[in-house]
């Protein structure tokens, strides 16, 4: 019998009559496959063209939105208007296939390298390494750097809207430099920026106020805004859920389009406080207005999980699939053909090209990402031979499903 998932319906943006055919996202995945100059490689658009045919929205890997913002090499920017052309063929690349094309913008502040940054010290709210671990100092961005920085994220909204995406998303998540001046590890300032929880939200609260007038004064269709966050930090002093939560509020006054959550988990529950077991998930939408569209990313693989976190979250609520979509990129529309049994859960190391998987892509899968990946064979990975895999008889398979996340399918004759 065939199953009629509630994800597979559309939604409309009401405030920009944007319709997007599910409620399926593809998550910003690094590549690293762009050319030195952060110039669109045609990598990235075969990988993106393979993919666009299911999702609703394409969300890109994260682009630099000035040359101290580059976090690792191979990375997109958006720094220039020379890489409008470039830009302008991965947006129409994603929308080809009837996605719609959202260029993530963000600066990496600390978390990246001299090297990275071509000689250039790496920048941040303040002189504060990243605690874990052996990282660089940077040095604290001026208030006229601070300035310019907003400045940047709204011209590189300008060329989004020129290379013809249907919107933008902030990196407020992931220890960018955006949640750099909300913590309070990484953000010891003492001034206009930082101090009190109200100065460590202004600078996100700025940017997100400037991108959306660059929006309201250069875009002549609707485009989009959305903001990625991370609710919880694991340091200490760090930001807390309900730091996360009241600034949420404030950022979806900013005619943001949709709020994004990065997280480990889409079901998880703060860990930060261990003894509460009430999914995240649950306290956004206790104070976003009801079906306000709240993406959520954390291991989502297969369309019970999904349809459970739209029972879960409600009719605004959509699932943004990462790793997933590298390993099945034809994800959803084997869910839509009934073809569930055809669904690829785990990676061959065989079908690195026939999934359009850049070689700097498969040489990260295999190496800092083996643990979280599903393989389907063990191998010895030899950096001086990167195209061989030494292949031994030992199957992974992914997590079973927590059996109190599933929901009891919807069965319609």
């Amino acid at each position: 019998m065939q199953i009629n998932y509630d994800f597979l319906d559309n939604y409309t943006f009401n405030n920009k009559a944007v319709t997007l055919r599910n409620h399926i996202v593809m998550a910003p995945t690094t590549l690293r496959a762009s050319l030195a100059d952060g110039s669109v490689s045609d990598n990235e658009l075969n990988y993106y063209r393979m993919r666009a045919q299911g999702p609703a929205m394409i969300i890109t890997e994260a682009a630099y939105v000035n040359d101290l913002g580059r976090g690792w090499e191979g990375g997109i920017s958006v720094s220039d208007d020379d890489k409008i052309p470039g830009l302008r063929r991965l947006a129409s690349t994603i929308q080809s296939g009837g996605a719609k094309a959202i260029l993530q913008i963000f600066a990496a502040g600390r978390q990246t390298t001299t090297d990275i940054l071509r000689g250039q010290q790496p920048v941040s709210a303040s002189q504060q390494a990243y605690p874990h671990g052996e990282h660089e100092v940077p040095r604290a961005l001026t208030h006229d750097e601070i300035s310019q920085t907003i400045a940047d994220f709204a011209q590189a909204t300008k060329r989004a809207i020129l290379a013809g995406f249907d919107g933008v998303e902030l990196h407020g998540a992931n220890l960018y430099l955006m949640q750099q001046f909300f913590s309070p590890d990484s953000n010891r300032r003492d001034d206009l920026w930082g101090g009190t929880v109200e100065k460590r939200r202004r600078f996100g609260l700025a940017v997100t106020a400037k991108v959306a007038q660059t929006i309201e004064k250069y875009a002549d269709k609707p485009f989009l805004l959305g903001y990625r966050q991370s609710p919880e930090e694991p340091m200490t002093p760090g930001i807390t859920l309900e730091e996360s939560l009241e600034f949420a509020k404030q950022i979806t006054t900013l005619s943001v389009d949709y709020l994004h959550l990065s997280l480990k988990d889409a079901f998880q529950s703060p860990f930060r406080d261990q003894a509460d077991t009430q999914a995240i998930i649950d306290y956004y939408r206790a104070i976003l207005p009801q079906n306000y569209p709240l993406f959520v990313a954390g291991l989502l693989k297969k369309p019970e999980q999904v349809e459970s976190l739209l029972d879960t979250g409600g009719a605004g609520t959509f699932a943004a699939l990462g790793r997933e979509l590298i390993i099945e990129p034809n994800w959803v529309q084997k869910v839509k053909n009934n073809d569930e049994a055809a669904i690829r859960y785990a990676l061959s190391p065989s079908d690195f090209e026939l999934l359009g998987i850049p070689k700097i892509l498969e040489k990260w899968l295999l190496t800092r990402f083996r643990n979280g990946l599903p393989i389907t064979t063990d191998f010895e990975f030899d950096p001086m031979k990167p195209w061989q895999y030494y292949k031994h008889a030992v199957i992974q398979t992914p997590k079973p499903i927590d059996p109190t996340q599933l929901m009891t399918l919807k069965k319609r004759q």
